[in-house]
């Protein structure tokens, strides 16, 4: 009990202390207690005095605990959401009234959608004050500091109008933001709808800072490779390159990576927005326990986007060899028709204790969903990085696997895992909670903020609408689709504004650190390499 006397701090060890002492007081000023007067006057002076003493101390205590009661209640009331010590605390205060929602406004004739006025916040406030430059509560995931080195090739220069007009030459479309809306310059059609989810990928992030994002223009290309070579703008007299943004980079290019459209859902395969597609993978962890999982290697998707891919089919359980490997190829055509049911991205979480990671014609979408899953990932060295995986380590979120040997790289993997228990767990969960914690919808929204922030304080020219631009809102792109189009942009659609401010960019890198972080990969892929020679060594001196 909190106010047991044989606790330390109680009522009654304080009395006993309190009584000690004005007693040895008495005694020390000539009180003798020969008088029984005299003795009986003092002790009933003491006893009020302990008495008042220890009513104030119970006094107090009551109240102490009464506070701390009312104040318990009064959180749990107003919490009224989960705060993630990944991301930024609310900086205005969370009350019982609900943050009001801002739906979509279809009209009757909706192939005419024309967008709404005076229907969503132009501005956020982010403190009492409306301080934009209210400061964060915690910094940005590491892989931010990646927008530096993205932008290192304007620092100096800047962005001029000839620049960014040479980016025209490849991209699907001119995006310009004025005054808080969106304009779109069309030049060619992207494959599928991936254009069209990159754009209203823009439209959720005005939405969820209205008023924050700065004036620019950009260019926009679809296509998976990344086209700005770096030798092409190398040397003191080079032009600067155009700045052209995409989904991917490599280490000869200079394209600017930002989030690819599949975030806010792919409707052609049925691959739904990121949010609630998380919350599903995170779920299908838990079905089954990793240690009672398939001890194998598994993948399935189109073998025939590659010849990586069809070469990683020679790795898959045969007569004549056990690679530890279980492939199967993906027909979208045949899902399609059945509904997508062996396709459920969950369901593929919990059956086997390895995945594998494997770059199409080149990066591809389905890494995020595969470092989502607890199971280790088994990356076949890439060529390619996407905003976040330049984040990634390896044998902490993932285990390498050499692109020219593979069978015999997987083979050795998962034997190594299987032997390692504890240790291919953790890889695992590290990876699925760097996915879960640092790459929630959240941060993919503060990356494209800091990103294009960053980005406008580039450009040498006044940003302006183009001549052959369009206005788009969410609601001409809500409101004359249909099917999984329309279902998954009303999905992912942000319904107000966000009531904190975003995450703090960390710093660019220095030399040496770059060069540690580049070095530190390096050195982890050659001791595993030299793991895996020893094994086949082994093996093949005993016939095994």
């Amino acid at each position: 009990m909190r106010n047991s006397p044989s606790k330390n701090g109680s009522a009654g060890g304080h009395s006993r202390t309190f009584i000690d002492t004005i007693w040895s007081r008495f005694v020390k000023s000539g009180f003798g207690i020969s008088s029984n007067r005299s003795y009986a006057l003092v002790s009933l002076f003491i006893l009020l005095i302990v008495g008042a003493f220890i009513s104030t101390r119970l006094l107090l205590d009551t109240t102490t605990v009464l506070i701390e009661k009312e104040a318990a209640t009064t959180t749990s009331k107003t919490q009224t959401q989960t705060i993630s010590p990944k991301y930024p605390r609310p900086t205005t205060a969370i009350t019982q009234s609900p943050t009001p929602e801002f739906t979509l406004h279809c009209s009757a004739n909706e192939t005419t959608a024309s967008c709404p006025s005076n229907k969503y916040p132009t501005t956020a406030s982010f403190g009492e004050d409306d301080d934009t430059n209210h400061p964060p509560n915690v910094t940005c995931p590491d892989y931010f500091r990646w927008i530096h080195e993205d932008l290192r090739p304007w620092s100096s220069t800047g962005i001029t109008r000839e620049a960014l007009e040479r980016a025209k030459k490849t991209a699907n479309f001119r995006l310009a933001i004025i005054d808080g809306k969106i304009y779109v310059e069309k030049f060619q059609d992207a494959f599928q709808t991936r254009d069209v989810f990159t754009i209203w990928g823009f439209l959720q992030l005005l939405r969820k800072y209205p008023g924050k994002i700065p004036d620019l223009e950009l260019m926009f290309d679809c296509v998976d490779w990344p086209v700005v070579k770096a030798t092409e703008f190398a040397g003191a007299n080079a032009p600067s390159p155009p700045p052209l943004f995409r989904y991917c980079g490599n280490e000869e290019t200079l394209d600017i990576v930002f989030p690819d459209w599949s975030f806010w859902g792919w409707a052609e395969v049925n691959i739904k927005p990121w949010e609630s597609l998380l919350k599903e993978l995170r779920e299908g962890n838990q079905r089954t326990k990793w240690i009672n999982r398939e001890p194998y290697a598994y993948w399935k998707g189109n073998p025939m986007v590659a010849e990586t891919r069809q070469d990683l089919m020679k790795c898959n359980v045969s007569e004549e060899h056990e690679w530890n490997a279980r492939l199967y190829a993906q027909d979208w055509i045949k899902e399609s028709k059945e509904g997508y049911k062996q396709s459920d991205l969950a369901s593929q979480c919990h059956h086997s204790r390895y995945k594998i990671y494997i770059e199409g014609s080149a990066w591809s979408v389905s890494e995020k969903y595969i470092l989502a899953c607890d199971s280790v990932t088994l990356l076949v060295k890439p060529h390619y990085y996407d905003f976040f995986t330049r984040g990634l380590l390896p044998a902490h979120h993932y285990w390498p696997v050499r692109e020219h040997d593979k069978c015999r790289s997987i083979k050795f993997a998962v034997d190594w895992a299987n032997s390692h228990i504890q240790k291919a767990q953790d890889i695992g969960k590290a990876a699925s909670d760097f996915i879960q914690q640092e790459l929630k919808m959240d941060y993919v929204y503060d990356y494209m903020y800091h990103l294009l922030t960053e980005y406008s304080k580039l450009l040498r020219f006044k940003p302006e609408i183009p001549q052959n631009a369009v206005e788009i809102c969410s609601e001409t792109m809500v409101c004359p689709r249909s099917g999984n189009e329309r279902k998954f942009m009303t999905e992912s659609l942000v319904k107000h504004p966000a009531e904190s401010g975003p995450c703090a960019m960390p710093p660019p890198y220095d030399p040496a650190s770059l060069y540690g972080v580049v070095k530190r990969k390096q050195s982890t892929n050659m001791r595993i390499l030299q793991w895996e020679m020893k094994y086949w060594s082994k093996r093949n001196q005993t016939g095994s």
